[in-house]
């Protein structure tokens, strides 16, 4: 059996190790897509710390990863196309958007299961940025010496 899943993988944490550590428990094979920098910033407002090329190093190091591929583009059939998973995996904010539909329409047209997955709540990229701007930032100020 195939999983796959994707996303950013930016700053690699817990959060993703233990998704990526579920996704093995699915299947014998676990495909990662990572997205470019390009497809991120079609749906964030900042590109990733870590270049693609590093982040795909990352998921290829990891025991419980067997395939990583980058996606270009905001739609996941293509990635699909070329792993075949028997079962995607998503995470909990999946929504509604067309590209999002696409996907549940070919895997569901194919057989295909889709398993969606809570984050978890303890880490994300987002919170490891922000811990750093602020640490970057704390006692900026107060080392200026009164006279």
């Amino acid at each position: 059996m195939v999983v796959y899943t994707v996303g950013t993988f930016d700053l690699l944490h817990v959060g993703h190790l233990a998704l990526l550590e579920y996704c093995k428990t699915l299947g014998d094979v676990v495909a990662v897509g990572v997205a470019s920098d390009s497809v991120v910033n079609s749906y964030k407002p900042n590109v990733p710390v870590v270049p693609l090329e590093q982040r795909m190093e990352m998921l290829k190091a990891l025991r419980c990863v067997d395939i990583v591929i980058p996606y270009n583009e905001l739609e996941y059939v293509s990635g699909c196309k070329e792993v075949e998973p028997d079962i995607f995996v998503v995470g909990e904010d999946w929504g509604d958007k067309p590209h999002n539909l696409a996907v549940e329409a070919y895997l569901k047209s194919n057989d295909k299961r889709i398993v969606q997955v809570s984050y978890n709540p303890l880490t994300s990229s987002t919170k490891i940025k922000q811990t750093v701007i602020a640490q970057s930032h704390r006692g900026k100020y107060i080392a200026q010496e009164i006279q």
